[in-house]
């Protein structure tokens, strides 16, 4: 343990140096892994008992040091609900993010008792892969970590995400790692010249040949001119302030003259942040033309004859009796139910309104986890004044869509980490992308930056333009190779234009979606029952 402890926290520290925001470290990716793969090397070797244990407690280590590292900022974002809350929710990212890499890892030890080396190297990456389809799929998800994302702020590394998705990114990561920890085991091995020569021809190849082809994509890369002028509004309205202290019409007039100063008469699409209708307007959906609100906005809008104002709000609907399972008993009395939603709202300098709830909900903080099951815990929560599990969730991708046909995939906050959600939109017609987020909650951290250099990868795997609009964080403009060309300074009230090019190409990745991982899970399933299945063949051996 003393020497294999040390291994596993070294690499912690290197994926964490290596993780965005940080630049000029993202090569340390390809080697972070080895040490702790040495480790676990080193315990599969030794003749000391609980082993299985062993490889489970040094890799949960060096696990939680890179995650707690990397997304510190969590606990900022979740304090606003109360630390009874956020204290536990914030163990998601901190501890089960560790928990299911350090459980691959384990799997991968059993493997390794009952298959050649090779073989149980090939079932990790399966298991690593299944870990993080896993942490993107179920209620507890958290895709922050994908691996691929750590290619965020080297994006000219990895054009070729418009094929594979920052899946890709996870499997050249493993193969290079490994490749590396074969290397080094060779030397201790005293493996034969011809083979240690085979290895290393073969990470040049592995490193040289993605790499070279994204680089070449990178400088060739030419986007169809097909222009629309878009405006990005950031108030930069504290969040801790925003509901209650400063009066929702005035917020909506900051925005009003914020997007009037840059604006021009064919601007297409003004774009405001998560919430910008705070949560003390909330907005029956039922009603959504006759809100007052709605109404400063299509004024607004009449200056601008293509315009169309994507927008965050928070809506709800109501029922008399309880409609769906996410419905509540209705704060303003009687005997309705209502359905609380993040919403992004298309309006139109017109009468059409278009809406969008958000999907992807934040675990505890906006929904309940396995809500079926924990269905107990509901009155608990609404006796807390709807402290978590307070939005219903859309049930598929949408795309609003503007009077002369322009689609937009609306994003809102947490749901730009999803690559494949994210395709789905853009399948449907999407013509770009447009991320309405908050961002103030992390407050000056890494929280923001890592936010805007992930979407940089969402422009690459579906060759959209991203529009970024962030009440306090940072927003900006990325082009159709992840370029950001464009963006504000955190804390700033400000107001930023530019010409996109939209688009209708669908990309590989945007036409097939999450491929690797699902044939990653498929083959990580496939190990877990051949070992289940070993285990089942021992004790009936030993039982005979």
């Amino acid at each position: 343990m003393k020497k294999n402890l040390p291994l596993a926290i070294l690499s912690g520290l290197l994926l964490w140096i290596a993780w965005p925001p940080t630049p000029y470290t993202t090569f340390l990716l390809f080697i972070g892994f080895v040490p702790m793969l040495l480790a676990i090397e080193n315990i599969i070797n030794d003749d000391k008992p609980k082993k299985g244990r062993r490889v489970f407690n040094v890799t949960f280590i060096g696990f939680f040091i890179w995650n707690s590292l990397s997304v510190y900022w969590v606990y900022n974002a979740l304090k606003i609900v109360g630390e009874v809350v956020a204290i536990p929710i914030t163990l998601i990212p901190y501890s089960l993010g560790p928990l299911l890499m350090a459980t691959a890892f384990w799997l991968y030890y059993r493997l390794r008792l009952v298959a050649p080396r090779w073989v149980a190297l090939i079932g990790l990456v399966c298991f690593w892969i299944g870990y993080e389809y896993l942490h993107q799929s179920w209620d507890l998800y958290f895709p922050w970590m994908t691996l691929g994302n750590g290619f965020a702020v080297s994006h000219q590394w990895v054009q070729w995400y418009e094929y594979t998705g920052v899946y890709g990114g996870t499997l050249w990561i493993w193969v290079v790692n490994i490749l590396a920890f074969l290397i080094y085991t060779s030397l201790r091995e005293a493996q034969t010249k011809r083979h240690r020569m085979a290895l290393i021809m073969a990470i040049v190849i592995v490193v040289t040949v993605p790499l070279g082809y994204s680089l070449s994509v990178y400088h060739n890369y030419v986007e169809e001119v097909n222009p629309s002028n878009i405006v990005i509004a950031q108030p930069n309205i504290d969040p801790y302030e925003k509901d209650g202290t400063i009066p929702p019409a005035s917020q909506l007039e900051i925005l009003i003259q914020l997007s009037r100063q840059v604006a021009q008469p064919n601007t297409e699409f003004f774009i405001w942040p998560e919430t910008a209708i705070p949560a003390p307007v909330y907005i029956n959906e039922e009603q959504i033309g006759q809100n007052d609100f709605i109404k400063q906005a299509q004024l607004f809008l009449r200056k601008y004859p293509n315009g169309n104002l994507v927008t965050g709000a928070e809506t709800y609907r109501l029922y008399n009796n309880r409609a769906t399972p996410t419905a509540v008993p209705s704060p303003w009395g009687g005997d309705q139910f209502a359905d609380f939603y993040s919403t992004a709202l298309n309006i139109e300098n017109g009468d059409r309104i278009q809406t969008y709830h958000k999907s992807r909900l934040v675990p505890g903080a906006e929904s309940l986890p396995f809500g079926d099951a924990l269905s107990f815990l509901k009155p608990v929560f609404e006796h807390l004044g709807g402290a978590t599990g307070n939005y219903a969730p859309e049930k598929d991708a949408k795309v609003l869509y503007s009077q002369s046909g322009i689609g937009v995939d609306p994003v809102i906050c947490y749901e730009s980490i999803w690559g494949g959600y994210i395709a789905r939109s853009v399948k449907k017609g999407a013509q770009f992308i447009a991320i309405i987020t908050n961002d103030g909650w992390w407050e000056n951290t890494s929280g923001k930056d890592q936010h805007l250099d992930y979407a940089k990868l969402r422009a690459i795997e579906t060759r959209r333009w991203v529009c970024q609009s962030a009440n306090t964080g940072i927003s900006g403009f990325i082009n159709q190779r992840g370029d950001v060309v464009k963006h504000t300074e955190w804390w700033v009230k400000t107001s930023i234009k530019q010409d996109i090019n939209l688009n209708s190409e669908l990309t590989f990745y945007v036409k097939h979606g999450d491929y690797i991982p699902q044939a990653g899970s498929v083959l990580a399933g496939i190990g877990i029952l051949f070992l289940l299945g070993m285990r089942l063949r021992k004790k009936q051996t030993l039982t005979a």
